[in-house]
């Protein structure tokens, strides 16, 4: 392991999304953003649907679109369990923002047909899916 970097490892329960070694990562915590280097305390969290942030071991800035999940940080080890996750680079932008225009339109409705619950969440993940696409900084 290099002298400034912890390894991470993010898992869908489908995948394992990434398993490498990383500079830092910033978190979308239901309590706000959770901020993480190596030798981090331990902690457990829970995450919202949102962006994660990393600079991998190389200092190239990535992001993930995350859609809940928690996070543990053990000994140099960041576990990241998400409902689901995608690369930025991997995400198809259009259809992204189709699925945003959609859930804008049932959030608009006034039916007792919409469940709104859902609307704004699968608005929040198409959000996280666009932001995630864009290139970081």
């Amino acid at each position: 392991m290099a002298e400034n970097t912890f390894m991470v490892e993010i898992v869908t329960p489908e995948r394992i999304l990434y398993k490498d070694e990383i500079q830092f990562l910033v978190a979308p915590g239901v309590e706000g953003e959770l901020g993480v280097m190596k030798n981090h305390a331990p902690l457990v969290a829970a995450l919202k649907i949102g962006v994660l942030r990393y600079k991998d071991a190389a200092g190239k800035p990535q992001q993930i679109a995350l859609s809940g999940g928690f996070m543990e940080v053990v000994d140099n080890v960041g576990r990241i369990l998400a409902e689901t996750a995608e690369h930025g680079r991997d995400i198809d932008v259009l259809r992204a923002k189709a699925a945003r225009e959609r859930a804008e339109r049932r959030l608009a409705q006034q039916s007792e047909e919409v469940n709104y619950t859902r609307a704004r969440m699968a608005l929040q993940r198409a959000i996280a899916r666009i932001k995630a696409s864009e290139p970081s900084i």
